[in-house]
């Protein structure tokens, strides 16, 4: 079997449109949360989120290619294009029937179908645009990629809610290390902040409403917590063979070691009061790698700042690691970046790479008040310095998906 690592890393977030400018944010605990300016927020109850700012996609891609591409994938191709310059890959010295592209998002392209179904309704059939179905769908970022780049080889769209990252990073490892295909460009992108998904969720007591206070409305594991801030972005890795990176001599990152994918099996959107599919998915994730619980040094949490999820993800920590839960470090980015949905995972696993390599755990901001079931070590208001040879990240979506891997650093 192959060992897979990573060569390259992408990101959009709203911390920032590169990987340093969101890595010098997150380990300073700055919040990216601020008030939408997308729309009139004024009869929602929930008026904040994790916006990208400063993104002109025109400018990345020209006026006519990126009127073709929703936000979502916009998003995904120009994390693709930071991560592929990063990799020093060449499109010309490689096997292109083994290059693949595992790429998802959750909603896909929502803004776009919300805005084509409002000329339908105000300006008739002849209005809506030819490119309506290939911009929504979720897969369309997976296969812009694949066209930009020239991959011939296995093209996948993972749906697995808010795990898609994970789902993609996870399965491209496999893919790689079972020899089907020597480099993967995997993660996830999401551009979902609209006025319908503020709606529904709103309506469903799902976000925060600490409107005026945005910086301080994501904060996972606290006791004040009232609910997630939505966020959009997107996050890509390059996975990559270790003997073929080595042919190449290029930097390695680190390496992923192990996958777990599991389900609750009980809901439709909350998770298992017990944690259960959270446990099953770490543990599975922890035998593939060969790693004992003990051995761990960073855990990155799922952690949206919701009641129920903060707390079950707690309870399965426990589970698993039993008395070493209590001295690993858990951080949860999404206290600064907000939710960003099928970019999370992602977002998150590039977030783990650079605490292995700087030796820098990002804090999790906005810990103020207790809650008497989320007791670990969440690294509180502040980073930490300490080195980090293994780390698995945890990401979990609606309708029970869980997906964890394992990173460790490169020797």
């Amino acid at each position: 079997m192959e060992r897979v690592v990573i060569t390259g890393m992408g990101v959009i977030s709203p911390l920032g449109n590169a990987v340093e400018p969101f890595w010098n944010r997150l380990s300073a605990g700055e919040s990216g949360i601020s008030p939408i300016t997308s729309f009139d927020t004024s009869h929602f109850k929930s008026k904040i989120a994790g916006e990208v700012r400063d993104f002109d996609p025109e400018a990345r891609f020209g006026r006519k290619e990126a009127r073709r591409m929703d936000r979502f994938t916009q998003f995904a191709l120009a994390a693709t294009e930071e991560a592929w310059a990063d990799s020093g890959l060449q499109l010309e010295k490689l096997d292109r029937e083994r290059l693949g592209v595992y790429v998802g998002s959750g909603v896909g392209g929502i803004n776009t179908l919300m805005e084509q179904a409002e000329l339908l309704k105000t300006r008739g059939p002849e209005r809506v645009s030819p490119t309506l179905i290939p911009m929504l769908i979720s897969n369309m970022a997976a296969a812009s990629i694949s066209i930009r780049f020239g991959a011939l080889g296995p093209t996948l769209s993972p749906v697995t809610a808010c795990s898609i990252g994970n789902t993609a990073i996870g399965e491209a490892f496999r893919l790689i290390r079972y020899g089907g295909a020597d480099c993967v460009i995997a993660g996830g992108a999401e551009a979902a902040i609209s006025e319908i998904a503020l709606a529904s969720f709103g309506n469903a007591t799902s976000l925060s409403t600490r409107n005026e206070e945005p910086e301080k409305a994501s904060r996972p594991f606290d006791g004040n917590r009232d609910g997630f801030v939505i966020g959009e972005g997107g996050a890509i890795l390059i996975l990559e063979s270790l003997s073929h990176a080595l042919r190449r001599n290029v930097v390695i990152h680190a390496e992923v070691i192990g996958y777990g994918a599991s389900s609750d099996a009980y809901h439709m959107v909350a998770t298992h009061p017990e944690g259960i599919g959270a446990y099953q998915a770490m543990k599975l994730a922890l035998q593939e790698a060969g790693v004992q619980p003990q051995e761990v040094d960073l855990i990155s949490a799922h952690a949206t700042s919701t009641l129920i999820g903060d707390r079950s993800e707690t309870t399965a920590i426990k589970k698993l690691f039993g008395e070493a839960a209590y001295r690993i470090p858990v951080t949860a980015n999404k206290s600064m970046t907000g939710h960003t949905l099928g970019a999370a995972g992602g977002l998150e696993a590039i977030a783990m790479i650079k605490s292995i390599q700087e030796g820098l755990i990002p804090p999790t901001i906005n810990q103020e008040a207790p809650d008497e079931i989320c007791d670990l070590d969440y690294v509180p208001n502040h980073s930490r310095t300490a080195e980090v040879n293994i780390g698995i990240s945890n990401s979990f979506g609606f309708g029970g998906h869980n997906a964890v891997i394992v990173v460790k650093k490169y020797q």
